[in-house]
């Protein structure tokens, strides 16, 4: 039972925790609700940092989840440019960066993750970066800008969806973009080689160029402003900026050091907790980027650094930790913007987990379907610049029934009527 004396605690302002507070609130929670963020910013969405407000689109404000009033309204203790720097399970407290300790009856870290840094020299440059913080988008907006401005060259490592989100980004202001990626095509064990080529293509007809099959080794520079990129295979290209895009890895630091249950590293990380969410510790829960959860129908445990997810289990470790029955299994789901494609991915099509992708529509004019089949059981789908079939390509992957490939591949049949 909760009661109006308990204090719920959230560590980490970002989406997943402002939704968990809002949704505490929502569920008629009188008690305590405290929110720890390490920034000085009030919880924002990530999405626009590489999307809309990176190419200067939307304004500052629109990233905010909340109203910057909007906390004192619903009774929320804000902590900003705070970290919580120790988890004390048998105290039941916090501890934060300027040595306040905070009780909890019950704790839910929504810590979510950070960049992967180079191990390489030159990383010390001024003109290396990463995005993953609403600062780095700030600076990195401003550098965009100037290397629009001057013909300047940007590298980018890694040609995953946030690197090729900045590319896009970064031609938008005329900059010179090269990609260096060691997979043979963007985005390769995401959608496999037949679909990332279709970003290889999309990307270098805007003036993108790619160099595959490499690693970077050095990044070079004098008086501490970068000059050139360097590659293990012997290449050297001209690089005013290096952005480091080679993902993110959980910041799972204060789950670790408390003793809680973790995935292995070589399983993704994260801390890991079952389908309602809840650590190994009863009385603390885990959501978004850094949680690893065991997901009810796909029988598998799935830590996902995408929107929806931080959007969705906010809210659901919110209701378990109130103490309602909460079974998290939405199809995950996630949306890429570049250039002139729109697309929208649902499922979980691991690689080796399938053994068929079909297409629906013109792929050569990219607007079309890619569904990804295991014995003809739909795992995921992709539309791209094909809208409003979302739900429908959702029911079809938990339906869990055979599909005709050539039903699906036909446009004239409508997806709606191959629903059991």
């Amino acid at each position: 039972m909760v009661d109006a004396h308990q204090t719920f605690v959230i560590v980490g302002g970002g989406l997943a925790g402002a939704k968990a507070a809002e949704t505490l609130r929502a569920e008629g929670f009188t008690g305590r609700v405290i929110l720890i963020c390490d920034e000085r910013d009030h919880p924002y969405e990530r999405p626009p940092l590489s999307k809309g407000y990176l190419i200067g689109k939307d304004e500052r404000e629109s990233v905010f989840v909340h109203e910057p009033g909007w906390y004192a309204q619903a009774d929320i203790e804000l902590h900003l440019g705070l970290p919580a720097v120790h988890l004390d399970r048998e105290a039941k407290s916090v501890r934060l960066g300027d040595g306040t300790r905070i009780h909890y009856d019950r704790l839910l870290l929504a810590t979510g993750a950070e960049p992967r840094r180079l191990d390489i020299p030159g990383t010390g440059l001024a003109g290396v970066h990463h995005l993953r913080r609403l600062a780095h988008a700030e600076l990195l907006r401003g550098v965009l800008a100037s290397l629009g401005r001057d013909n300047g060259h940007l590298v980018i490592a890694g040609a995953g969806w946030i690197g090729l989100e900045v590319a896009a980004a970064a031609r938008s202001y005329g900059a010179e973009v090269t990609v260096v990626e060691s997979e043979p095509t963007p985005l390769h064990t995401v959608l496999g080689p037949e679909l990332g080529q279709l970003f290889t293509d999309l990307h270098s007809e805007h003036g993108v160029r790619f160099h595959f099959g490499a690693r970077l080794t050095e990044i070079t520079g004098h008086d501490g402003m970068v000059l050139a990129a360097r590659t293990d295979d012997g290449e050297e290209h001209p690089a005013h900026d290096v952005l480091a895009a080679i993902g993110a890895a959980p910041r799972t630091a204060l789950a670790e050091a408390a003793g809680l249950a973790l995935v292995d590293r070589a399983d993704g990380g994260g801390i890991a907790v079952d389908a309602s969410l809840r650590t190994s510790d009863p009385d603390i829960f885990a959501a978004g980027d850094v949680a690893a959860a065991e997901h009810p129908w796909l029988g598998t445990r799935l830590r996902v650094e995408h929107w929806a997810n931080a959007l969705n289990e906010g809210p659901a470790a919110a209701r378990a930790m109130l103490g309602q029955e909460v079974s998290y299994d939405r199809v995950p789901y996630f949306f890429s913007d570049q250039y002139d494609v729109g697309l929208e991915y649902s499922g979980y099509a691991p690689p080796g987990s399938y053994d068929q992708v079909v297409c629906r529509g013109d792929v050569g004019k990219r607007e079309f379907i890619a569904f990804w089949l295991a014995e003809g059981r739909l795992l995921a789908g992709m539309n791209v610049n094909v809208w409003d079939v979302t739900d429908t390509v959702q029911k079809l992957i938990r339906s869990g029934h055979r599909l005709d490939p050539n039903a699906l591949a036909d446009p004239a049949v409508p997806l709606e009527s191959l629903l059991p």
